[in-house]
């Protein structure tokens, strides 16, 4: 697949660039994209909620009153989860809720991502840019040239850009990773995915070398 380089004013600049195929044209398999996004949003909770059971709740230590002759209900303490005030019954406990995936998984719902993305034509390549000091309006502006002001936007650059990253933080909708740590969630968490020129050779990198590992 080849695509047109776009300028950040939203004009072509004249530079194609070739997708690879074994990236951004497979088949995309459904269900690896579910399980990854499953684990990413199960990796996501804290499972620190607590609540108190009976045994844990302070007081009831006394019985509330004797044990016959009242004509009422036996008790034997106040904090009964029948009673207000009284403990959970099976509340919550802190848990581990984190999921683990199969490095091959994970890099098949990343690439099918990648190919829907490409195959909707929600996928645009930018020229490499830098903002000198972060500001917001900077990257508002080129948001309007591309065309995708107001859209759900994901940003992807080849490496840790703080300038880039601070001027695209406060705008709504908008996110900025570094390619090789954008997860499947996070691709097809938007309406538009831009990718910088040097970011796609640093996605084609990042498969390659897992490759390499897996292989």
């Amino acid at each position: 697949m080849t695509l047109d380089v776009l300028k950040i004013d939203g004009s072509k600049s004249g530079d194609k660039i070739d997708l690879s195929d074994s990236i951004f044209a497979i088949e995309p398999n459904d269900h690896a994209i579910y399980l990854s996004v499953k684990a990413y949003l199960a990796n996501q909770r804290q499972g620190t909620s607590k609540s108190k059971e009976r045994g844990e709740v302070r007081g009831g230590g006394k019985k509330p009153w004797k044990q016959k002759g009242r004509g009422g209900a036996r008790a034997g303490t106040s904090r009964s989860p029948l009673w207000v005030g009284g403990g959970t019954i099976f509340g919550p406990r802190p848990r581990d809720y984190r999921q683990d995936l199969p490095k091959k998984v994970r890099k098949l719902a990343r690439k099918s991502a990648l190919s829907y993305k490409a195959k909707d034509s929600q996928l645009l390549v930018i020229e490499d840019f830098n903002i000198e000091q972060p500001k917001t309006k900077e990257f508002s502006k080129i948001l309007s040239a591309l065309k995708v002001n107001g859209k759900k936007v994901l940003l992807l650059t080849e490496l840790n850009n703080q300038n880039v990253y601070k001027s695209g933080r406060n705008i709504p909708k908008v996110k900025v990773l570094e390619a090789s740590k954008a997860s499947t969630y996070d691709l097809l968490n938007n309406q538009i995915l831009i990718l910088q020129k040097s970011a796609v050779k640093e996605i084609e990198k990042t498969f390659a070398a897992s490759e390499e590992v897996v292989g």
